[in-house]
């Protein structure tokens, strides 16, 4: 992945710019790049992954080699399904697993950084304003 050096966000103003930077990244690869993000998800290639980055970049690519993975890892082998389905159902499903990926991810760097109860209700708030990928 070349999303650039590691970025650990530390409060929650930097967890939801880090969410809002993948969330983008996300979106613009699901409509506005989705011929080449369609184009990367070859079914004939290994277990694909789509990430974000804070950047508001994304990337088509394997898994993380580490174990476990620095970060909460998305959806695995999101290529496999893309011949077999109508293409925006396909979409729609991966719009699925991005939204979960990216609430894993924040929660993630919440859990730790000890956010406390106050911490997680208020970025659970700001993540409710925001409709879904």
């Amino acid at each position: 992945m070349d999303g650039g050096a590691p970025y650990n966000p530390r409060t929650v103003e930097e967890v939801f710019r880090d969410f809002k930077g993948r969330r983008a990244g996300l979106i613009k690869a699901l409509t506005t790049d989705v011929e080449e993000f369609y184009q990367q998800c070859d079914p004939e290639k290994e277990n694909l992954c789509l990430y974000g980055f804070p950047s508001e970049q994304w990337e088509v690519n394997l898994p993380a080699e580490e174990v476990p993975p620095e970060l909460p890892e998305p959806a695995l082998g999101i290529n496999f399904a893309r011949d077999g389905m109508q293409e925006k159902d396909w979409l729609s499903l991966v719009a699925v697993h991005s939204d979960v990926w990216l609430l894993s991810v924040a929660f993630y760097f919440g859990a730790r950084f000890g956010f406390d109860k106050t911490d997680s209700e208020g970025l659970g708030m700001i993540f409710n304003s925001l409709s879904l990928i």
